[in-house]
């Protein structure tokens, strides 16, 4: 997997989600496994403990604007210090972004992707030693692809 930014994205029932990815690896060739680092409370955690399913949807370089609207947290109350309104904002992401749920797993596919990977997750390892304190979701990618964009 190249290094750039990606979006993970998640369901849960009928709320898909996305957000900004701390950490983004493959750790197995056969079968294919990808890892994520998410933070304890974030909602899209939560979205994939209780799915077992994730998208990770890599940006290309000049999709600044895209990027932007995966910076807030899904509530807002998640920043501290933060006043009202912004403190009661629910950050609904996906809102005004083209994508498609995922054939296999029903979670997002950002259409402005440059390349994408489903996964069903296999284990959420807790990463307690580490300074990030984030658990890391281990997916078994079911379905990928990757396009062509100005000869890129």
């Amino acid at each position: 997997m190249p290094y750039g930014l990606y979006i993970v994205g998640s369901r849960s029932d009928d709320d898909p989600n996305g957000m900004m990815a701390d950490w983004v690896m493959q750790v197995a060739f056969d079968p294919r496994l990808v890892a994520v680092s998410i933070e304890n409370d974030a909602h899209t955690l939560a979205n994939i403990k209780k799915s077992d399913v994730f998208s990770v949807n890599l940006l290309s370089a000049d999709e600044f604007a895209l990027a932007g609207k995966f910076a807030q947290p899904y509530c807002g109350s998640k920043i501290k210090g933060r006043g009202s309104p912004a403190r009661d904002a629910v950050h609904h992401k996906l809102e005004g972004v083209r994508h498609e749920p995922g054939r296999s797993t029903g979670c997002p596919i950002l259409t402005d992707a440059l390349a994408w990977s489903v996964a069903w997750s296999t284990v959420v390892c807790s990463m307690k030693g580490s300074p990030l304190r984030a658990p890391s979701p281990v997916g078994r990618t079911v379905d990928r692809n990757a396009t062509e964009r100005g000869g890129q």
